[in-house]
C-alpha cells in the first residue's frame, strides 16, 4: 500500500507545532517517518559537524557514527546538497555498510537557508524501494521539519 504523505506530513505539522526544540523535534520527526512508512530497516538523522556528518535520532540497529562529508550516500547527498534515491546500495561506489540487510537508500539533505545542517538517510532491506513519489514525500516531510527548527530570519536551532 503507498504511504499517504500528505497525511503523514499533516500529522508531522500537528507533532511539532509550538515546539523549538531542535532534538524533541528531531526524535519525533524520525520516530513518526519509522512507523509511517513501509518496508524500512533504519531511518535518522546525521549532522552536520565540521567536515563529518555524526549520527543523531534514529531507528533500527546501531549505525556508524560519523560519515565524511563526501562519502557513502549520506556523505556524497551532503555534498552535492540533492537528493539521493539508490535502487541497489552495492553498485553504490563507496557505500558505507552499517545494516548489511539494507539494499536501497534515500538521502535528503537538510538545508535551512541554504546552508546544510545534516541529512535525512532512510534504508530498506527491499531493493528499489523508493520511488519518485516517495523521494518527493520524503522531502516534503524534511521541509516540515525544517521549519519547525526556525526561529526568524536567518536564524535557525
Amino acid at each position: 500500500m503507498p504511504v499517504d504523505y500528505q497525511s503523514l506530513n499533516d500529522q508531522l505539522a500537528a507533532l511539532l507545532a509550538g515546539e523549538k526544540d531542535a532534538l524533541a523535534n528531531s526524535a519525533n520527526f524520525v520516530g513518526l517517518l519509522y512507523a509511517g512508512i513501509p518496508n524500512v530497516n533504519w531511518l535518522g538523522i546525521y549532522v552536520l559537524r565540521g567536515k563529518e556528518l555524526v549520527l543523531g535520532p534514529f531507528q533500527g540497529l546501531p549505525a556508524c557514527v560519523r560519515i565524511p562529508v563526501g562519502q557513502g550516500v549520506c556523505g556524497t547527498a551532503a555534498e552535492k546538497r540533492e537528493t539521493l534515491r539508490v535502487d541497489d546500495v552495492h553498485e553504490f561506489a563507496g557505500h558505507i555498510v552499517c545494516d548489511p540487510e539494507s539494499r536501497s537508500e534515500v538521502v535528503v539533505p537538510l538545508l535551512i537557508h541554504g546552508e546544510l545542517i545534516g541529512v535525512l538517510d532512510i534504508d530498506s532491506p527491499q531493493p528499489s524501494r523508493f520511488s519518485e513519489v516517495d523521494q518527493s514525500g520524503v522531502e516534503l516531510l524534511c521541509d516540515t521539519f525544517l521549519q519547525s527548527l526556525l526561529l526568524g530570519p536567518g536564524e535557525f536551532i
